[in-house]
């Protein structure tokens, strides 16, 4: 496994360099043509750390793991469903489709199939940057490491020996520390400060608030958009459809200012009536363009690429595979011939907030739930999941690959993690100095002239 690392030193700093700038652009040039400020700030975002960098980059990840022998990956174990782009910051709570806030994975956008040790090296790599920027040992990272991957291990392991799987949850009955503080926290949140936060109540009916990032859309537009909507409605599960009345639509804008992983890509919020009539109930729906799943690049199989309409169905359909109790919201649709993903601004979503956890011996017990959430991801599936790619138990075929080499599998993923976190701060600095020089086709780091 360090065989990646030794390939790119070989190489040496220009050649690296230059790769770096051909992953981007091949990536994102259509999209960067489309919408060069949103990409200028995305790369400026990423320009500020190396941790910000590799979450910008999983493009570059994947690129570099077409090039990997992996010794665990076999028929089965290469095409179960992966997050994708696995790091520290990818994790929070919600509101699961049976009212339970739980604690688990939070963002779908790149998720696809492939080998469960692509997440295991993603997470380690950036365990291994987030310590380092804490001035963290090696030594104690590799030890941080250890303990997410062990935790992995034994969760796999027991969805493996105990079939059940999807009633594993990380809720507030069974955490402690920070990830129960997390919950508790979210669970002050309210659907009431979201709608107050985005929408103003005119003529008692409430509006979406026309603040920077909203943009108001044309009759033109708000039509193909309704539209859009409907269609969208075809593809919640029947079990989870709410009364009719529910998704009736009372305003729709246009939205910009998403995160570094969706620069340039279209979205809107709606607002539909809730459950009930009360404005307090009333929901927030995000519909954005879905992007293409950097994993998906590498992954040269037919029935995998032809199984997927569009990238929103992918987005959706993945989500349901690796959640067992997915937003009740969550569908897809398409607008203009590209798809779209559906689902709920959450006031339940709490991010997992590392800045305050600087020492080894506070990170440590976090990594563990981590290393479990990993395990249920792969290893359940929605009820209401269409997935019909992963015909067998994904935690037996996972188990068996492991086998007896767990310790096998710690030190491969520690290796990988902390020489792949440091060839991450070079090329972080190579993506810098391109930038900055005007050497990405597309995007000028110049100010834009006023």
């Amino acid at each position: 496994m360090t065989g990646i690392v030794d390939r790119i030193r070989d190489g040496g700093p220009d050649r690296r360099q230059a790769e770096i700038v051909d992953v981007l652009v091949e990536a994102f040039d259509h999209l960067m043509r489309a919408d060069a400020a949103a990409f200028r700030r995305k790369f400026r975002k990423m320009a500020a750390a190396p941790f910000a960098f590799y979450r910008g980059t999983a493009c570059l990840f994947y690129a570099d793991m077409a090039t990997d022998d992996d010794p665990w990956a076999d028929e089965r174990t290469s095409r179960v469903w992966i997050q994708g782009d696995l790091h520290a910051e990818n994790f929070g709570t919600y509101m699961d489709s049976s009212g339970t806030l739980v604690f688990d994975v939070n963002d779908f956008d790149e998720a696809y199939l492939g080998s469960f040790t692509w997440d295991l090296r993603r997470l380690s790599a950036s365990v291994a940057l987030l310590a380092w920027s804490k001035a963290i040992s090696d030594a104690d990272i590799a030890e941080l490491i250890g303990t997410y991957v062990r935790s992995y291990v034994a969760q796999v392991r027991q969805f493996a020996e105990h079939p059940g799987d999807e009633l594993f949850k990380l809720q507030l009955d069974s955490t402690d520390g920070v990830l129960r503080d997390v919950l508790r926290s979210a669970r002050l949140n309210t659907r009431v400060d979201l709608l107050d936060g985005l929408t103003t109540i005119e003529d008692y009916e409430r509006r979406f608030r026309h603040s920077p990032g909203v943009r108001i859309l044309g009759d033109a537009e708000r039509a193909a958009v309704s539209e859009s909507f409907d269609r969208y409605l075809h593809t919640i599960p029947e079990s989870k459809r709410f009364g009719n009345d529910t998704y009736l639509v009372k305003d729709v804008v246009g939205r910009s200012g998403f995160g570094i992983g969706s620069a340039g890509l279209p979205a809107y919020n709606i607002l539909v009536e809730g459950r009930t009539q009360a404005l307090e109930n009333d929901v927030v729906l995000s519909m954005k363009q879905g992007g293409v799943a950097a994993a998906s690049r590498v992954v040269d199989d037919r029935r995998i690429r032809d199984y997927f309409r569009h990238e929103g169905h992918r987005t959706a359909v993945s989500q349901r595979a690796l959640q067992a109790h997915a937003d009740p919201w969550l569908g897809y649709t398409d607008l203009d011939g590209v798809g779209f993903v559906v689902s709920e601004l959450s006031p339940y979503v709490n991010d997992l907030d590392w800045s305050d956890l600087t020492e080894p011996v506070e990170m440590a017990p976090v990594l563990g739930y981590l290393g479990r959430a990993t395990a249920k991801m792969h290893c359940v599936s929605d009820s209401d999941s269409e997935q019909s790619l992963v015909d067998f138990q994904s935690e037996e075929a996972i188990a068996a690959v492991i086998g007896d080499g767990e310790e096998k599998l710690v030190s491969a993923m520690t290796e990988f993690g902390l020489r792949y976190a440091e060839q991450t701060r070079e090329d972080h600095s190579l993506f810098v100095d391109a930038f900055r020089n005007g050497d990405i086709p597309g995007v000028d780091a110049a100010a834009p002239h006023r």
